[in-house]
């Protein structure tokens, strides 16, 4: 297998209530699952390509919990990429030079039997841990906005963090709620408003998610 590694930021929203039952082993909230995950790559290699700098974007949905498989993905990979790079960060998001199951990338592209054609896109990816706001944009086919929960009683912001020491996808992150828009891909998500959101910081080699020692 190749080496690679990834560092960086992910912003990721889908259309579950927020904290995401996935996170705990139980089922999605209304038994279905549609997501967008955006990525800012600050440090990155796949064998000899380096990756620093990208960006790139995953649009998933699937009919049933995730686990149940038949879902669709869309990869749109930073536009600034070139051939090599593009090439790379599809190899990654779609598992290969992967351990089994080492990776949400791993997961979700084999519980996804339809690979629509990736897109190109100038993409971005903001956040201020301090007030717990941000976004991610894909160009013209989508953006995600991220607040904190807000509080049930109060509406002031409920700040929560979990943290998943056997996760594939990251260690520790944010949790929040967020609202995605989507046009002109292939997949449209339709339900993510106010729904689960999560920043984390971006860790995953082929061997699964880096850990501090």
């Amino acid at each position: 297998m190749k080496d690679w590694a990834i560092h960086g930021q992910e912003i990721g929203n889908c259309n579950c209530n927020p904290g995401c039952p996935c996170q705990f082993s139980q089922l999605p909230t209304d038994g279905t699952c549609e997501a967008v995950l955006t990525y800012r790559i600050d440090k990155g290699h796949y064998g000899n390509v380096e990756l620093d700098g990208l960006y790139a974007a995953v649009l998933y949905k699937w009919p049933g919990p995730v686990h149940e498989g038949d879902g669709q993905m869309q990869m749109i990979i930073d536009q600034h990429a070139t051939p090599e790079q593009r090439a790379a960060l599809e190899a990654i998001m779609t598992g290969e030079d992967t351990d089994e199951f080492a990776t949400m990338f791993y997961v979700f592209s084999l519980m996804s039997p339809t690979k629509h054609e990736t897109l190109t896109a100038d993409i971005s990816l903001e956040y201020d841990p301090e007030t717990g706001t941000g976004m991610a944009r894909i160009g013209e086919f989508a953006e995600t906005k991220v607040h904190p929960i807000p509080n049930i009683v109060s509406g002031d912001p409920h700040f929560v963090t979990i943290a998943l020491p056997k996760g594939f996808e990251f260690a520790e992150a944010a949790m929040a709620a967020g609202s995605t828009q989507t046009r002109n891909a292939a997949i449209s998500l339709e339900k993510n408003s106010g729904t689960h959101a999560h920043v984390a910081a971006l860790h995953l080699t082929g061997q699964g998610v880096e850990r501090a020692a």
